[in-house]
C-alpha cells in the first residue's frame, strides 16, 4: 500500500452519485513491467493493461474510458508517440491525460512527447513513490477538469432548459393576450395563427430581395412571428356595438375603431415600462399594432405614414391581415375565393400595399392558400362565435349590408 492517500471520491461532484475508483490504463510491451505497475496501482485504482499500441487504442476508446494512461514509448508496431498522437487527435479521447514511461531521458524526447500532448514523463527504472505521486497528481487535475466541464455542461443544459421554458411561457402569454382580443372580435382564434404564418412566409420570400436581405435575418423573422399575434390587441378597448358591427361604420364609429391601433401600441408600451427593460419582440409588436393600418400611399391611419416611413413589420402585417380578412368566413358572411382576394391585393399594389411585398405575395400565394387551409375555421368554431355574439349584441347580426369595406 502506498503512503499517499488513494484518490477515492465518495460522490460525483455534480450528480451526487457514488463515484468509482479511477481507471488507469498501463501500456507496455514487457510483461514484467505490466505486472509491476499493476501490483503498484491496484490497491488504489482500477487497472487495465495493454501489451501494445493497438490494444491500448481499443481500450481507450471503450466505455468506460480510462482516467489516465501510463504509456511506454518504445514498443513494436505502433510506438507510444503514435498512440499518443492518435488519442489526442480524437475528440473522444483527447482529454485523457497521458504520462510517458520511458528509459529515454533526452530533452529532445521529452520535448517531442510534450508537444504531442503528454502531461508528464516518468523514467525507467521507475520509483514507486514517484509513480504514485505523479499518478495521483494527474488524476486530481483530471478530476478537477472533469468537474468543471461537467458543471459547465450541466449549467449549459440548465440554462437551455430555463430559456426554453421562459420562451414557452412568453409565447403562451402572447397568445393568451391576443386570444383575449380575438374573443371580442368577429374573427376566431385561428386568425392569429394564420396571420402569424402569413407574415413569416412573406418575410422569408422577401429575403431574396437585395434591399431587404440584411434586415430579414432569422432573428428578425422569429421576432416578427412572435410579435404578430398582438397586432389587434387594441381591439379590447373598442365597444362591442362597434367591434361586432357587420356592416359599414358611420364616420363617428370609424373614428373610434381607428383608435385600436393607438390603444394597442399604448398597452404594449405600458407592459414594456412595467418590465423595465427593452424587449425586441415588444418593440416590433408596437410597430405592428400601431402601423398595420397605414397604407403605402399615405391614406391609412393613425398617422397617415407613406411608403417606407411605415415600419416593414407593419407593411408585412398589412398584406397578411387584409388577405385573411378577405378569405376568411365570419359569423355574418362567407369568405372570398383566393383568386378574388388576390385580385384585390394586386389592385392595392402601390396604393394600399408596398409593391415589393405584393410581388413577393404573388410568388408564394400557394403558401398562403396552404396556411389558410391548415388553420381554417371549422363550422363549430363559427357557430360558437355566432352564439357568443348573439348573446352580447343580438341586433348587430341582423344589420343589413354586411361587408368588408373597412377590412382588417
Amino acid at each position: 500500500m502506498s503512503d499517499a492517500a488513494p484518490l477515492r471520491p465518495s460522490l460525483h461532484p455534480v450528480t451526487g452519485a457514488p463515484a468509482e475508483r479511477p481507471i488507469v490504463l498501463v501500456v507496455d510491451d514487457t510483461p514484467d513491467n505490466l505486472s509491476l505497475m499493476s501490483e503498484l496501482l491496484h490497491n488504489d485504482y482500477r487497472v487495465k493493461i495493454a501489451n501494445g499500441g493497438d490494444k491500448a487504442l481499443r481500450i481507450a476508446n471503450a466505455d468506460p474510458a480510462p482516467d489516465l494512461i501510463l504509456l511506454d514509448v518504445m514498443m513494436p508496431g505502433i510506438d507510444g508517440y503514435e498512440v499518443c498522437a492518435r488519442l489526442k487527435g480524437a475528440p473522444a479521447t483527447s482529454d485523457i491525460p497521458i504520462i510517458f514511461l520511458t528509459a529515454k531521458s533526452d530533452v529532445a524526447d521529452e520535448t517531442r512527447g510534450f508537444s504531442l500532448g503528454a502531461v508528464d514523463y516518468i523514467t525507467k527504472p521507475i520509483s514507486p513513490p514517484i509513480v504514485l505521486a505523479r499518478v495521483r497528481t494527474q488524476l486530481l487535475l483530471k478530476a478537477s477538469a472533469d468537474f468543471l466541464r461537467d458543471k459547465a455542461d450541466f449549467l449549459e443544459r440548465e440554462v437551455a432548459r430555463r430559456t426554453a421554458e421562459l420562451a414557452a411561457i412568453q409565447d403562451v402569454t402572447i397568445l393568451a393576450m391576443a386570444s383575449l382580443a380575438e374573443t371580442r372580435d368577429n374573427d376566431t382564434g385561428n386568425h392569429i395563427r394564420r396571420t402569424q404564418h402569413y407574415v413569416r412566409a412573406l418575410a422569408q420570400a422577401l429575403r431574396s430581395h437585395p434591399r431587404h436581405a440584411a434586415l430579414l435575418t432569422d432573428a428578425y423573422i422569429d421576432t416578427l412571428f412572435k410579435s404578430a399575434p398582438l397586432h389587434d390587441i387594441g381591439k379590447v378597448g373598442i365597444p362591442d356595438r362597434i367591434l361586432l358591427k357587420p356592416g359599414r361604420f358611420d364616420a363617428d364609429e370609424f373614428e373610434i375603431m381607428k383608435t385600436h391601433t393607438t390603444l394597442g401600441r399604448d398597452a404594449i408600451a405600458q407592459a414594456e415600462r412595467q418590465l423595465g427593460t427593452p424587449v425586441a419582440f415588444l418593440a416590433m409588436a408596437k410597430d405592428i399594432a400601431y402601423g398595420h393600418q397605414e397604407k403605402w400611399d399615405g391614406s391609412g391611419y393613425p398617422l397617415g405614414l407613406r411608403g417606407e416611413d411605415i415600419p416593414l413589420a407593419a407593411r408585412l402585417m398589412a398584406v397578411a391581415d387584409v388577405y385573411d380578412a378577405l378569405i376568411s368566413r365570419r359569423i355574418y358572411k362567407e369568405g372570398m375565393s383566393h383568386e378574388a382576394a388576390t385580385a384585390l391585393i394586386l389592385e392595392g399594389r402601390g396604393a394600399h400595399f408596398d409593391p415589393e411585398l405584393v410581388d413577393a405575395f404573388i410568388n408564394i400565394q400557394t403558401q398562403f392558400q396552404e396556411i389558410a387551409a391548415r388553420y381554417a375555421d371549422s363550422d363549430l368554431e363559427i357557430k360558437k362565435k355566432r352564439d357568443w355574439a348573439e348573446t352580447v349584441s343580438p341586433p348587430l347580426l341582423d344589420s343589413p349590408g354586411a361587408s368588408d369595406d373597412q377590412v382588417g
